[in-house]
């Protein structure tokens, strides 16, 4: 491509870039999708023993809602993959794999697009590159020894990577919690850092979790609803949908033999340091689960539903250790979140939050005239990057586009 002009080209080529694509092409809209490397790229760099940790049939994107013979399962990553590819041969996606966007400025009335295939002139541009795009490291990261073996969430791909010792994985959101479990599950001794997230068990009465998501309207929560911006940042609910789903939380990986400690502060004195919050995270998380389950109660009986029996969480007690000796530990396993990433490659920061999340309406940028945005974490609703959410935003944007 050299100076190519197309009407419509989207970034991102996963789950809200080919949502898009697929609303696009049913409008009749020209329009091309770039992708550095291949279909679902994302999610093939996952960890080898990931799956979704909603159930299949949350696969709602525009024309290609899960069908598959098990629903209530949890695709492993490479099948997903596999459903991804499937979807945009389904609707012959206009995908250019292997197609790296490195820049976007605004020429005239265009948008010009740097890539590694030439440049692109384009009338509007969908961001789509993912909920986020950045591992989050605190300060306390150069507190870190140099020698100590350190690896990120979106590093991590199996226990082998991991040297001999013990374990320290920084932050109990989801994905920590997932690691933390197959690490201890391979035999590691294992300890979490933990910071504040909500949990739920994986099934309420005789439904998955997600359904009462669902239907009571938590995930269709405005962003709005938040009680602050950096709201957007709290850690999902932890779950898991290894072994055909299960409960995965503080509690059962403390039965599991799992050491808890509070917040990581850094390392200092040969001597790794953690907060004494930990039971102030516990009750955090127990707060969260006891405002969702008022949720329940609720749409049970408007539904006039039989109440699912919801227990109160079991007692927490541990003796979380404020310091533990470095040289006992082979590894640190980082998996503090992510932040969005567009600052350090477009050029208008303006464009975007405090946080780093675009100013919009409805996924179109408030600031750049014809740039617009899909897949962000809560775009518009808490569901608005999940596979139940997204299509729903992409027809929106598919729509402000074709008119």
């Amino acid at each position: 491509m050299t100076e190519t002009p197309i009407p419509v080209v989207i970034v991102g080529a996963g789950p809200a870039g080919l949502s898009t694509s697929c609303e696009l092409t049913n409008a009749g809209v020209e329009h091309v999708v770039l992708e550095r490397a291949r279909i679902g790229e994302t999610w093939r760099n996952r960890w080898d023993s990931f799956c979704l940790v909603t159930p299949n049939w949350t696969v709602q994107l525009p024309d290609g809602h899960y069908e598959g013979p098990d629903p209530d399962g949890f695709m492993p990553r490479d099948d997903f993959v596999g459903y991804l590819e499937r979807y945009a041969d389904g609707f012959r996606a206009p995908v250019r794999e292997s197609v790296e966007v490195t820049s976007i400025a605004a020429v005239d009335d265009r948008l010009l697009l740097r890539t590694s295939d030439g440049d692109v002139r384009a009338g509007a541009v969908v961001l789509a590159t993912g909920a986020f795009q950045r591992p989050h490291r605190s300060a306390w990261a150069r507190s870190l020894p140099a020698g100590l073996f350190q690896i990120d969430v979106n590093e991590y791909r199996s226990e082998e990577q991991i040297p001999p010792g013990r374990v320290l994985v920084v932050g109990g959101g989801q994905s920590g919690c997932q690691i933390a479990e197959e690490l201890h599950e391979a035999g590691r001794d294992v300890v979490v850092a933990c910071g504040r997230a909500p949990w739920l068990p994986r099934r309420i009465g005789d439904r998955d979790f997600t359904w009462w998501a669902l239907e009571t309207g938590f995930l269709d929560a405005p962003v709005e609803s938040l009680p602050a911006p950096e709201a957007r940042l709290f850690a999902n609910l932890l779950s898991t949908g290894k072994g055909g789903g299960r409960d995965l939380h503080l509690r059962t990986l403390q039965a599991r033999g799992v050491v808890l400690a509070g917040h990581f502060l850094g390392a200092a004195d040969g001597r790794f340091r953690f907060a004494p919050d930990l039971d102030e995270c516990v009750a955090w998380g127990d707060e969260r689960y006891s405002q969702f389950m008022g949720l329940v109660r609720k749409l049970a009986a408007e539904r006039g539903l039989d109440p699912p029996d919801i227990a109160d969480p079991e007692p927490f007690s541990a003796d979380a250790p404020e310091e533990l000796d470095v040289s006992d530990f082979g590894a640190v396993v980082v998996a503090g979140g992510f932040r969005p990433d567009y600052r350090s490659w477009l050029p208008w920061p303006e464009a975007f939050d405090e946080l780093g999340f675009p100013l919009h309406e409805n996924g179109g940028s408030t600031v750049v005239p014809g740039l617009y945005f899909v897949g962000v974490h809560f775009l518009r609703k808490r569901k608005s990057s999940t596979l139940a959410g997204v299509g729903e935003d992409a027809a929106l944007v598919a729509a402000a586009i074709a008119g």
